[in-house]
């Protein structure tokens, strides 16, 4: 039986401590202030990257791992004895990030190498990912993991509420008048991820009606059945992490275990501190 390892990218919203546990190698997005380099969960996590930002006063840029960074993580699992390697990526609709995973197979002459794009991101990846690594140690082969976590795929889903309009401001994907404005009026725009893509839903005056919009978007989906599996995400928010999960337990059906995890930096950029929302897996 080929002994097969799991590679994932820092999108995935899955911890150092979750991945390690599970033998999950995670390849970090480049997060760009000027000429330094951060490296999600090595250099950066959600907390300190929102300080440099407040900081300097204007977002860093991301970038996907080069495909050496990739060949370098297909090499480590090779010399620790995996026969076959399968690597998860975050959507390619979103990152280069599948592209320099597939162009890093060129790079290696060992083993055989597996390229998915997930077309998911944050912890839809991750729920991907950790389904693969636990597939793959119950001995299952490739093309096998590939079929189960491909139909686990369509049964993801996630909503959040972003806390500000602050940080899409300074993106420059909402003017700061109009940002400023909806500040004012505590605008609150409901997040989901669709086709692969993270994407405003709706907008919801004030925060306790955005987390309440999120708990009803994700009834109508489970429509009384507990899920599989549910996880909290949160951009710099422990405190409300665990609000929101009180709300969660109080209104849906939850699993005895829900996650908490961040964000991570390659994608909190772009939702701003204070996110909070929820991921899960319908029953199959």
């Amino acid at each position: 039986m080929p002994s097969i390892a799991i590679i994932t990218d820092s999108d995935a919203s899955i911890s150092p401590a979750l991945a390690a546990e599970h033998g999950i190698a995670q390849v970090p997005i480049n997060i760009h202030f000027g000429e330094k380099l951060y490296r999600t969960w090595v250099d950066v996590n959600d907390s300190q990257l929102f300080g440099l930002i407040d900081e300097a006063g204007k977002l860093p840029t991301t970038s996907a791992p080069s495909p050496g960074q990739f060949a370098e993580a297909y090499k480590a699992a090779f010399a620790d004895g995996a026969d076959e390697v399968i690597c998860l990526t975050v959507s390619g609709k979103i990152s280069a990030t599948y592209n320099a995973a597939l162009a890093a197979k060129d790079l290696v002459t060992e083993g055989t190498i597996t390229v998915i794009d997930t077309n998911q991101l944050s912890i839809s990846q991750g729920f991907m990912a950790l389904e693969a690594a636990k597939l793959a140690k119950e001995g299952l082969e490739t093309g096998e993991i590939v079929d189960c976590v491909t139909r686990l795929g369509e049964r993801v889903h996630f909503f959040g509420a972003l806390a500000t309009l602050k940080y899409l401001a300074m993106s420059g994907r909402v003017g700061h008048l109009a940002a400023g404005m909806a500040n004012i009026l505590n605008i609150k725009p409901i997040l989901s991820i669709q086709d692969g893509e993270l994407d405003l839903l709706e907008k919801v005056r004030t925060q306790r009606k955005a987390w309440a919009r999120v708990v009803e978007l994700a009834s109508k989906i489970l429509e009384g059945e507990e899920p599989e599996q549910m996880a909290i995400v949160h951009v710099a928010a422990p405190d409300q992490a665990q609000k929101f999960e009180s709300l969660l337990r109080e209104k849906l059906p939850c699993p005895d275990d829900i996650l908490i995890t961040e964000l991570t930096a390659g994608l909190s950029v772009h939702s701003g501190a204070g996110m909070v929302g929820v991921g899960f897996v319908t029953a199959g």
